[in-house]
């Protein structure tokens, strides 16, 4: 068989395809074309033009390739491989089975962080983008003191409780300043154990997720299935 026969044309996107591209990324992360244009440091009018099919020159695409945190931010002036249809409608449908998506609630107060280390018995937490070495610093610290009062939650007083809480927003407060701002969901599973796969435990895990201020997403996945190791 001759493997070149499957492989999918290099060219440059056409002024539809990247339309289709920019208005797909976009609708991602749940922005709006004025929101885009403000991130991208666009004309909202040169966002609208590119999403209608117009032609955009390489610097439009620089930017709105930074926007989207590109590694690359040349990636939509270089030639690209087109999978047919087929090919993408099947990616789309692994993707959906493969992970579950959560509305993102936006975390902005200690005392929101607080009661859910009511409900909460674990946690999955991470900064979706390399934020830098204060940020990631100031996020660990703020989800180990989380652990911390949820573990021991039974042995706080009311008073403790608040002061708890201000500590927190203290912490979240300054997570605003270095650009990080916190999205959150609750999700339902039942933990296998190695011991007892038979009997699994239920759980409720939250998870707190860092985006950059101003680039916050209404919705974001995760594997449908974790190995988690108790």
């Amino acid at each position: 068989m001759n493997t070149t026969e499957n492989t999918p044309p290099v060219r440059l996107l056409t002024p539809a395809e990247l339309a289709v591209c920019i208005k797909v990324f976009r609708d991602a992360r749940q922005w709006t074309q004025e929101q885009l244009a403000v991130i991208a440091g666009l004309n909202v009018r040169t966002v609208q033009r590119v999403e209608q099919g117009w032609p955009a020159d390489a610097d439009t695409c620089r930017a709105l390739a930074s926007a989207f945190d590109f590694l690359d931010i040349d990636a939509l002036n270089k030639p690209f491989a087109i999978p047919p249809e087929d090919e993408l409608k099947a990616a789309q449908e692994q993707f959906d089975l493969e992970h579950v998506t959560f509305a993102a609630i936006p975390l902005t107060t200690g005392k929101q962080l607080a009661e859910l280390a009511q409900t909460s018995t674990m946690d999955m937490s991470e900064l979706a983008f390399e934020m830098g070495g204060e940020a990631d610093k100031r996020f660990a610290a703020l989800m180990e003191y989380f652990r911390n009062y949820r573990d021991a939650l039974d042995a706080y007083t009311e008073a403790e409780k608040r002061e708890a809480a201000d500590t927190m927003q203290a912490n979240i407060d300054v997570l605003k300043t270095l650009g990080v701002s916190l999205c959150y969901a609750e999700r339902q599973v039942l933990l296998k154990g190695s011991s007892d796969p038979d009997r699994p435990m239920p759980a409720n895990v939250l998870y707190v997720i860092g985006f950059p201020l101003g680039k916050e997403p209404k919705l974001f996945a995760t594997p449908t299935s974790v190995d988690i190791r108790l």
